[in-house]
């Protein structure tokens, strides 16, 4: 390993030791969904990507349901109700595509969105 490799990886450490709750999300977010959208263009032979991709994505809004039913969450009643409802959405609509009874559409969707609402940008067009 040279010494622009060592650095990289150090300040990549140290950039992440840094990085907002806020950040950590929206990255693990724009990861999964990037995940999803590569699986399922790249077409049925990428289906245990897919598979892999969607299990990974029912974890993550497992995990924020979970945080957003904490009566410590610093949210507004309102919003972790919506993203709660979400978390429940996503869990049933992926059931439904990997039966192949939906399609992925509406999940990128929904993850587009919130990508938005954390970057700070509107959803409204």
């Amino acid at each position: 390993m040279n010494a622009h490799s060592l650095a990289q990886r150090a300040y990549a450490q140290n950039a992440r030791s840094t990085q907002t709750p806020r950040g950590t999300e929206y990255e693990l977010i724009a990861k999964v969904t990037h995940r999803i959208k590569a699986a399922a263009e790249a077409g049925p032979r990428a289906y245990p990507r897919l598979v892999e991709a969607l299990s990974d994505n029912q974890r993550l809004w497992t995990a924020l349901a979970v945080d957003v039913a904490d009566s410590d969450n610093g949210l507004p009643a309102e919003l972790r109700a919506r993203i709660f409802y979400l978390a429940e959405f996503v869990q049933q609509h992926t059931a439904q595509v990997l039966t192949k009874k939906a399609r992925v559409r509406p999940l990128l969707e929904i993850n587009a969105a919130i990508l938005k609402g954390l970057s700070g940008r509107s959803t409204r067009k």
